[in-house]
């Protein structure tokens, strides 16, 4: 499966964005600001396609027109029930993405988070959706505002274990009800 946006195409990973993942991913100030190490290898970045990235409703994030054509420039998903860490419901799911440095600040990661959240409430007809940002990460916060996030709680990190070396991850959600509210409205 496929989402478009007016910039952006999310689509499945595969095993041949393994080059294109480690370009981005083994930068150190991407992967601690999403709560990964950087990646070291274009091998560790082939096992994350093959064990993460492949998993449901996780998508390379790709630029329209640009070149070279089709390559991922970051990655956004939607861990359903189980499969997030936040502890959510089986009707609810966690958005986790990162986007590559040279791309930031141009609105991708926004526009991409907004169309996860509609695919959430629309298509897959989740109650909730939840994110995380670590202290201190101001860009990220940011793209959960835009997205009509809400802030909910803030969790106590272990010292250590977080790897943007922070000891607080502020969480945030949206319902299904809220964001219907703000569709009819006109606003996202």
């Amino acid at each position: 499966m496929q989402l478009r946006t007016p910039r952006l195409i999310l689509r499945p990973w595969t095993a041949s964005d393994a080059e294109a993942l480690f370009r981005y991913a083994r930068d150190p100030e991407v992967g601690p600001r999403a709560g990964w190490p950087a990646h070291a290898s274009v091998e560790e970045s082939r096992e994350v396609i093959r064990t993460i990235l492949s998993m449901p409703e996780t998508y390379a994030l790709v630029v329209r027109g640009a070149e070279p054509a089709d390559e991922p420039v970051g990655a956004a998903s939607l861990m359903i029930g189980a499969a997030s860490r936040l502890c959510v419901g089986a009707r609810e799911a966690e958005i986790g993405y990162w986007l590559g440095r040279p791309l930031w600040g141009r609105g991708y990661m926004p526009e991409a988070v907004g169309a996860l959240v509609a695919h959430a409430f629309r298509d897959l007809r989740l109650d909730a959706v939840w994110c995380g940002y670590y202290e201190g990460n101001e860009q990220s916060r940011r793209v959960q505002e835009k997205a009509g996030l809400i802030p909910h709680h803030v969790v106590d990190v272990a010292p250590g274990s977080s790897s943007f070396g922070t000891t607080s991850e502020h969480v945030t959600r949206l319902t299904r009800a809220e964001w219907e509210s703000r569709e009819a409205d006109g606003r996202r």
